[in-house]
Order: structure tokens, then sequence, then C-alpha cells
């Protein structure tokens, strides 16, 4: 069709129409399986980035009195390789190194004698359920102050007795509610809950809160992001 002065006439599209193309032109790239993966990393990166900003130590997951609490055979767990990987748990000890004055291996006495947190907070897995518990142990960050760790660092690592691994930011390290965890329900933690040491992180999702640590180290350079992570998972990962 053509306008009075001859030129073809094109219609307007508006910024409104636009958006809502944008779904089908994302669907239709996704179409094309060569794109797919770059598509994907850059939408996990992109949605780290948003809940990395929105982040913030002071805001905190909602904790819950005792009578909300799940009972604790009702509170399912999940295994990497192993409900109980053999912890010699008399001989144990939690080697630290990387950006930290003091490394070396801890006892669980040690961390025991720090001081010891009870939170009622929700765990919620990737899988679609969650339930409620009770945990106890130190600070996460106390833990960072014993060994003298840089917190201006930007990583920690975890390896696992089981061989899974993980790592965090150090923000979410730096949390009141980050715990290192050595209890549930007022009980030192059972083989399968991860036993003698897990992580406790009620503003990530489940698979976060590695069972059975054995190695914790401050970095800058990751070389590993986490087991599931490293198969396509979203890093941060908050709640």
């Amino acid at each position: 069709m053509a306008s009075p002065d001859g030129k073809p006439s094109y219609s307007r599209v508006t910024r409104r129409e636009l958006l809502k193309l944008a779904p089908v032109a994302a669907l239709g790239a996704f179409a094309v399986p060569s794109w797919q993966p770059a598509l994907l990393n850059r939408g996990l990166a992109f949605a780290d980035w948003a809940a990395a900003g929105w982040f913030s130590t002071s805001r905190l997951a909602p904790t819950f009195s005792d009578s909300d609490v799940t009972p604790f055979d009702r509170f399912p767990f999940n295994s990497y390789a192993d409900d109980d990987p053999g912890v010699d748990l008399e001989a144990w000890t939690l080697q630290v190194d990387g950006l930290v004055a003091r490394p070396g291996k801890y006892t669980l006495q040690q961390i025991h004698a720090l001081p010891k947190v009870r939170e009622n907070t929700r765990h919620i897995c990737v899988e679609g359920w969650d339930v409620i518990g009770s945990f106890g142990g130190a600070r996460l960050k106390d833990v960072l102050t014993l060994v003298g760790a840089d917190t201006t660092a930007r990583f920690l690592a975890f390896e696992c007795a089981d061989d899974y691994y993980e790592s965090l930011d150090m923000a979410t390290a730096l949390h009141p509610q980050s715990l290192a965890c050595y209890e549930m329900y007022d009980a030192p933690l059972t083989r399968e809950h991860g036993a003698p040491l897990r992580l406790r992180l009620p503003t990530k999702i489940g698979y976060k809160s590695a069972k059975y640590i054995t190695r914790l180290t401050v970095t800058n350079v990751l070389q590993r992001r986490g087991y599931w992570e490293d198969m396509g998972y979203d890093w941060f990962y908050g709640l």
C-alpha cells in the first residue's frame, strides 16, 4: 500500500507490540539447537545477577515457632551418592585453606566452642517440596572469623566426604542465618542428614546446603561452581 506521496506505507509497531513479540522471538531462538546452550547460560547468568543484587545480609528468611516445625521423622533427605559415606566421626576435621590467616585442620569441638545459634527455618528443595526444620550450629561468619578469613574475598568453596562439592558468594556466607550446622532438632546431625557438619542456608535453595563437609577454601577464583551448577542449574539461587 502506498502513502499519499507515493512511498510505501508500513504499519507502526508500538513498544507494547514489540514486548508481546519478544517471547515469540525467544522461543524461536530456542528452537535453534546450536543457540540453546548459550541462551540458557546467559539466562542463568542474568538470574544470578538479579538475585545477587536483591540479596542483603539484613534481609532475613522467615523463622517459625516450635509448633510449626515438621516432625523429624517426616523431614525428607536427599543424597548425592550415598546416605552414609562412612565418615569417621571421631577423627573428622575440617581442612581450611586459601585466603585465611590461620589455615589448617579444625575439630568439631572448636566449632562447637563458637556461639551457638538455633533457628527454625524452611528448607526448600528444587524438586518442589519444602519443610520447616529445627537447626543448630555456629554462624558461618563466626567460623570465618575463627580461621582469619579474608572477607573481601569473593567465594567460599566446599568439598564433602561423598565427593559432592559446592560454593558460595561471600555475602551469603556472612548472612546471620547461614550456619555451619551440627545439630537438627536439638540433637547431633544423623549420618543421613550430613553428620558431622553441613551447611544450612535458609536464604538458598536446598542443594546449596552441602552435607558431610570436609574442606573449606576461601578464594577469589572458583575452579568448580557446584555439582548441580556445573550441570546447568542456577549458582546463586537465592530465595
